[in-house]
């Protein structure tokens, strides 16, 4: 088979996996996905995992972990979600998105298996396996067939009933816990931070960043019930010191074992700081309990070469223009306050997209004091909030700001991009839904924009 014959094959997994059930409403059920594996012969027990949930910060977090882990000398597996320009990079192999070829052949190896449990769950009465559920065993099965060392695991929604929760999590990772999917989670921090708590294994060491005292209840609840060693941000390790850098921040870590100086990181936002504290403590407690000391080079191998695309990513230049996936009110907050501290602008454009099952009036309330003119659209999405209501809101919550409508994204930015060559130190930022992120990302290139 030729490389464009692989191309196409991975192109036609993807085709088949979209048809399923889709991940923004997911099924609360694990057994499905556990017959899956143990046809299978258990892929997902083959290596040692670090479970990663919370509300914001997730993936960056586990970005980070791998590639701490990677510049250690191990084989990783990462698992993150969604994907922004194709579903390969969901599923990354040593620092790399999962080859076609690869992708393509771990499908036809498990895809009989996929069919037999579609087939007993229908004559059960009940759905086939969801699009998450089927990418779960894939990137599992794939990992196993690396092989990897260990794997770096983000919970796609929750915690309980996550599909990936058949792992047993050596290592469970807690970012910002916040509301979010609340017709899933529930209503409250505390309901929600009790599902994702479900991560937590029997005898696993926990590693968690800075919570409310409601969700932290429940992570602490979790560690008591699992005989779980518990570390919290700001009482077993806290970042020191962040300086803003040409190209992102130095940081200083006080871990589980140890301080670490000097560390570059190449991402912009206190918050990627901080998710970098959690990212080290998490590495201590996997590969030496927490108690031994990480070689410092080692560390700032790793964390210089993260990379976390539509996180506060600069994707083209004069005017800047910046991606950012926050698509709820605590991730908002937190690119507002980065807005603030890393990019020094007098005019800040946000071209905002954001699905209907958000929360548009907190998002919108989260940047409204820091943007001078909001450009809306509707998120290429299904489930996307239509342009008219989402500039209702916006005018309702912000009748002082410059209101714009525009039909697509394409108009949009082109609109703001104009906007902001008309005023110096000018800054336009895409943000409300990771789908809108992706496609602003691949416009840019297109248009010759991106830089890189």
């Amino acid at each position: 088979m030729v490389i464009d014959d692989f191309r196409t094959a991975a192109d036609a997994v993807y085709k088949e996996l979209i048809e399923r059930h889709g991940e923004g409403i997911p099924r609360p059920r694990l057994e499905p996905t556990r017959r899956v594996v143990d046809l299978l012969g258990d892929p997902h027990s083959a290596y040692p995992v670090i479970h990663v949930t919370g509300t914001n910060g997730k993936t960056s977090t586990s970005r980070m972990i791998e590639s701490i882990l990677r510049a250690f000398g191990l084989r990783t597996g990462l698992l993150t979600s969604p994907h922004m320009l194709r579903f390969n990079e969901r599923i990354v192999i040593d620092g790399e998105a999962i080859s076609d070829e690869a992708l393509a052949a771990n499908w036809n190896d498990m895809n009989p298996y996929v069919q037999m449990v579609d087939s007993e769950l229908e004559a059960a009465g009940d759905t086939p396996l969801t699009f998450f559920e089927v990418t779960t065993v894939l990137a599992f099965a794939a990992f196993a067939d690396a092989p990897v060392d260990v794997a770096v695991v983000e919970v796609g929604m929750g915690g309980e009933w996550d599909a990936t929760n058949i792992v047993d999590g050596q290592v469970a990772v807690f970012t910002p816990i916040a509301l979010d999917h609340v017709a899933q989670l529930g209503s409250t921090v505390a309901e929600i931070a009790r599902t994702k708590s479900g991560i937590v294994k029997p005898l696993a060491n926990i590693v968690s960043a800075r919570q409310s005292a409601d969700a932290l209840a429940e992570i602490e609840r979790a560690a008591t019930l699992s005989e779980a060693t518990l570390e919290v941000q700001d009482r077993g390790f806290h970042l020191v010191d962040i300086v803003k850098t040409a190209g992102g921040q130095l940081i200083a870590v006080q871990g589980l074992a140890a301080r670490y100086d000097d560390l570059f990181l190449p991402l912009f936002g206190d918050h990627q700081g901080q998710n970098a504290a959690v990212a080290i403590a998490a590495v201590e407690s996997f590969l030496g309990a927490g108690s031994q000391e990480l070689p410092s080079r080692i560390v700032a191998e790793g964390l210089a070469g993260v990379r976390s695309p539509g996180r506060l990513q600069i994707i083209g230049t004069t005017p800047t223009m910046l991606v950012d996936a926050a698509h709820n009110p605590h991730g908002a907050e937190a690119l507002a306050a980065s807005l603030l501290s890393s990019f020094q602008a007098d005019t800040v454009i946000a071209v905002l997209g954001v699905l209907s099952d958000k929360d548009a009036n907190g998002i919108v309330s989260a940047l409204a004091p820091h943007v001078d003119e909001f450009v809306v659209t509707a998120a290429p999405s299904e489930r996307a909030l239509p342009a008219d209501d989402l500039a209702k809101i916006v005018g309702d919550l912000a009748s002082d700001r410059l209101l714009t409508v525009c039909a697509n994204p394409y108009d949009a930015l082109r609109h703001a991009r104009l906007r902001a060559g008309e005023a110096p130190r000018s800054v336009v930022i895409v943000t409300g839904s990771i789908a809108l992120v992706g496609e602003v990302i691949s416009f840019a290139r297109v248009e010759g924009w991106a830089t890189a």
